[in-house]
């Protein structure tokens, strides 16, 4: 019985420290995002100012996207995730989440190795701001469920 509590502490620690590192990561990424679009309109801004931060951008979008797939959907997906409504609920909410995936991967393919400023910038980076508003509202959905504390069991005598 202590070893099956020892685990279960265990697993409920690593989907803590999970969570951290998203949102710590996905702060940064929303934050550089704010800076970036706080240059607009672009064409006025000094190019090279705007393609570092824009590199930057890329950059930190990739690592908060990885971070989700690889380490938080990856613990669900491996069945280390054991609560039935966990993994309910990541079941219906990854496809939209994927769905965002593909129009990150495209932003990035497109702007982070761009030697000038395409005109589509700006609407690009909006575009993608939405969406990431509502991959963020998906991905609280499931943080809240892994945070949600276990229901006490009582010992049958």
């Amino acid at each position: 019985m202590q070893a099956q509590s020892d685990e279960q502490h265990e697993r409920r620690a690593r989907s803590h420290n999970l969570i951290q590192e998203l949102i710590e990561t996905r702060t940064e990424m929303l934050s550089l995002l704010g800076k970036l679009a706080a240059m607009k309109p672009f064409a006025q801004q000094n190019q090279d100012d705007v393609l570092e931060l824009l590199q930057e951008f890329c950059e930190i979008l990739v690592d908060y996207t990885a971070s989700a797939h690889f380490r938080l959907y990856r613990f669900i997906e491996d069945n280390t995730e054991k609560r039935r409504p966990v993994v309910e609920l990541a079941e219906k909410i990854y496809p939209p989440i994927l769905e965002t995936t593909g129009i990150i991967v495209a932003f990035n393919d497109k702007y982070d190795a761009v030697e000038g400023l395409p005109a589509t910038l700006e609407a690009d980076l909006s575009l993608l701001g939405e969406r990431l508003a509502e991959r963020i509202e998906l991905e609280d959905q499931l943080i809240a469920e892994l945070s949600r504390p276990r229901p006490v069991t009582q010992p049958t005598n």
